[in-house]
């Protein structure tokens, strides 16, 4: 037969072997002194990341002893990210518990190795143009054309390819596995294409030339995916979303249907 788990067990192991724990009716008693004077070693993995109470019941709203400084916010590794001082005479509740990881004004204690953000960007690095003069095709045979009304693209099915988009599209590097980091660029222009966020139409942004390192602007970059003969641009900014199309529509970023984010590509 299975062992039903003790959950006075995996309580002990939350607290320093100096508790003294004792059950009667299915209470839990501390003793108060030894709980000032232990000292504490990491949190065993049962207790990561939980709000631990003292009471036998999870619903139970009776209030559970106090003790001072006994409420934290701790990572999966142990760390205290947020602490809370109470009072000696103060009731501590279930209440009191959530209340503690909600409450914007609690102290925050920061992990002492916190980087800034900016050292964790990736560069990307121009290798060179893989491909010139490409004609994107999506699997409802539209091809893409600029948008007279704005700095747009739009899905539009051609009988004349010579009026549909050509791009030249840059490689960077470091690249994702097999999917290359790619800019989209409308050939003999210094239109590039930036996404936006979902749904929401893709930019053809000016740029000065071809950027040899992007930190900051990953909205130029998208990483080609390949799966047979069908071709996926996948935005570095969104990696959920890839340019897509609708039916005479703008071109946009998007999840996948209804719209389409498969193409195919042609040669000029």
């Amino acid at each position: 037969m299975a062992k039903v788990p003790d959950l006075f067990e995996e309580l002990k192991d939350c607290y320093s072997e100096n508790e003294e724990y004792s059950s009667n009716n299915n209470n839990l008693s501390l003793n108060q002194k030894s709980f000032y004077d232990a000292s504490y070693g990491p949190l065993q993995k049962v207790c990561m990341d939980k709000y631990m109470s003292l009471s036998t019941s999870e619903t139970s709203k009776t209030p559970k002893p106090t003790f001072k400084d006994s409420v934290a916010v701790v990572t999966a590794r142990g760390k205290i990210l947020k602490k809370r001082r109470l009072s000696l005479h103060q009731l501590i509740t279930n209440e009191d518990l959530e209340a503690t990881a909600n409450d914007l004004e609690e102290e925050i204690i920061k992990p002492k190795s916190a980087f800034s953000t900016s050292l964790n960007k990736v560069k990307y690095g121009f290798t060179k143009i893989i491909k010139s003069q490409g004609i994107l095709n999506d699997i409802l045979a539209q091809s893409l054309i600029q948008d007279p009304t704005g700095p747009y693209l739009k899905a539009a099915a051609l009988n004349n390819l010579d009026n549909a988009v050509k791009f030249d599209i840059g490689a960077y590097k470091p690249a994702d596995g097999f999917n290359i980091p790619v800019t989209l660029r409308i050939s003999e222009t210094r239109l590039f294409v930036s996404a936006q966020d979902e749904d929401e139409p893709v930019l053809l942004k000016e740029m000065p030339e071809t950027p040899k390192v992007i930190t900051d602007e990953t909205n130029l970059l998208f990483l080609w995916e390949n799966h047979g003969i069908m071709h996926y641009f996948r935005s570095v900014a969104h990696p959920e979303l890839f340019i897509a199309t609708k039916d005479e529509e703008r071109v946009h970023l998007a999840r996948g249907e209804p719209s389409t984010i498969d193409f195919k590509i042609w040669d000029n």
